[in-house]
């Protein structure tokens, strides 16, 4: 199956949100109102769609969610959807998807990170539809670090375009801005020093493959069901492979530990050239780290493992497009991810 990508944005162009998974609290709608005029400032349409209640866990019932993302992504006026953010239950909406719909519309950006993989990853696999693993909408009013791109800049792409992100070497371990008390922050507070780092043992990295992953904790519920076939996803790309990214959002090492094994066994990782790690501040526990973690469950992969990549729920954020064909280096002093639309 080919990889199909969206049109590149242009001004003029109609962004649609949606809430997947959780909507928006009252107390946050004054963020959501900035990330909106953020996309605005760019050139685009914004439209809000009816999930978005906040009351609860989910913005509306499955069905609901369902049908509003569905019409968003093969309505041809809606060039990109992104969320405000992920959520804890996305996997009740996946099978309520019009999968038909999705593979016949001219596809469209849909963006997001967190719960959103539990989409993001099934869309592309079953649709070829290239998803984009990057900043939610909550997100967007943040100016984007030196070295990184956010996801309004990837989805100007053209097909065939690439583009090349570096590691800031800083990150956030102070915790969450206060968008209650504060809606309109743009800075980013990175705070820790800090850069990519081979797990596996010492040597350079230079490797490629299609990029495919997301957040574990969400993630692996789909995987070995006909949402997360990454098989095969990997027999059809063959026999360039994989570059497969995880990352753990707040589950001990203990969960993260078993979660990879599960994954591992549904072949998830069989065609990985490399495995990129996200940098966590999910807790470990005395006998287990996060690190340690990850070894256990695939330190037999034979493969580079790369942690501390900023591609999870730590802050600053490096978009990767599910579908892309990635090049992947990192030596002492070189570190560097390349993905191009094609």
């Amino acid at each position: 199956m080919p990889i199909r990508y969206p049109r590149p944005l242009r001004p003029g162009d109609r962004v649609a949100v949606t809430s997947p998974s959780s909507g928006v609290p009252e107390a946050l709608r004054a963020r959501l109102d900035t990330a909106v005029r953020a996309v605005e400032a760019r050139g685009y349409e914004v439209v809000v769609g009816d999930c978005m209640d906040g009351a609860g866990h989910v913005s509306a019932p499955a069905a609901a969610r369902a049908a509003e993302l569905t019409r968003m992504l093969t309505d041809p006026d809606v060039r990109a959807v992104v969320p405000p953010w992920g959520g804890e239950t996305a996997i009740d909406l996946v099978p309520l998807l019009d999968w038909d719909r999705l593979r016949e519309a001219e596809p469209t950006w849909l963006v997001g990170w967190s719960d959103m993989s539990t989409v993001l990853t099934p869309l592309t696999l079953l649709t070829g539809t290239a998803t984009l693993h990057g900043n939610n909408l909550m997100d967007t009013p943040y100016r984007t670090p030196e070295g990184l791109l956010s996801w309004l800049d990837v989805v100007t792409v053209p097909e065939g375009g690439s583009f090349t992100q570096t590691p800031p070497g800083r990150h956030r371990s102070s915790g969450w801005d206060d968008w209650a008390a504060d809606p309109h922050v743009d800075t980013m507070v990175l705070d820790t020093a800090g850069t990519w780092r081979r797990l596996d043992g010492p040597g350079d990295v230079d490797v490629r493959g299609r990029l495919v992953g997301g957040c574990v904790e969400t993630l692996h519920h789909v995987v070995g069901s006909p949402y997360g076939d990454v098989p095969a996803f990997a027999r059809a790309h063959a026999p360039e492979g994989l570059i497969v990214y995880v990352e753990a959002g707040e589950d001990d090492a203990f969960a993260i530990c078993r979660a990879l094994h599960g994954m591992r066994l549904a072949g998830f990782f069989d065609a990985a050239s490399a495995v990129l790690v996200g940098r966590t501040a999910a807790p470990g526990r005395p006998s287990l780290s996060q690190d340690e973690a990850v070894l256990d469950a695939l330190g037999t992969l034979g493969v580079p493992l790369i942690a501390d990549v900023e591609c999870g729920h730590v802050p600053p954020y490096l978009p990767l497009v599910n579908g892309a064909r990635a090049r992947v280096v990192h030596t002492a002093t070189r570190s560097e991810l390349t993905q191009t639309l094609d």
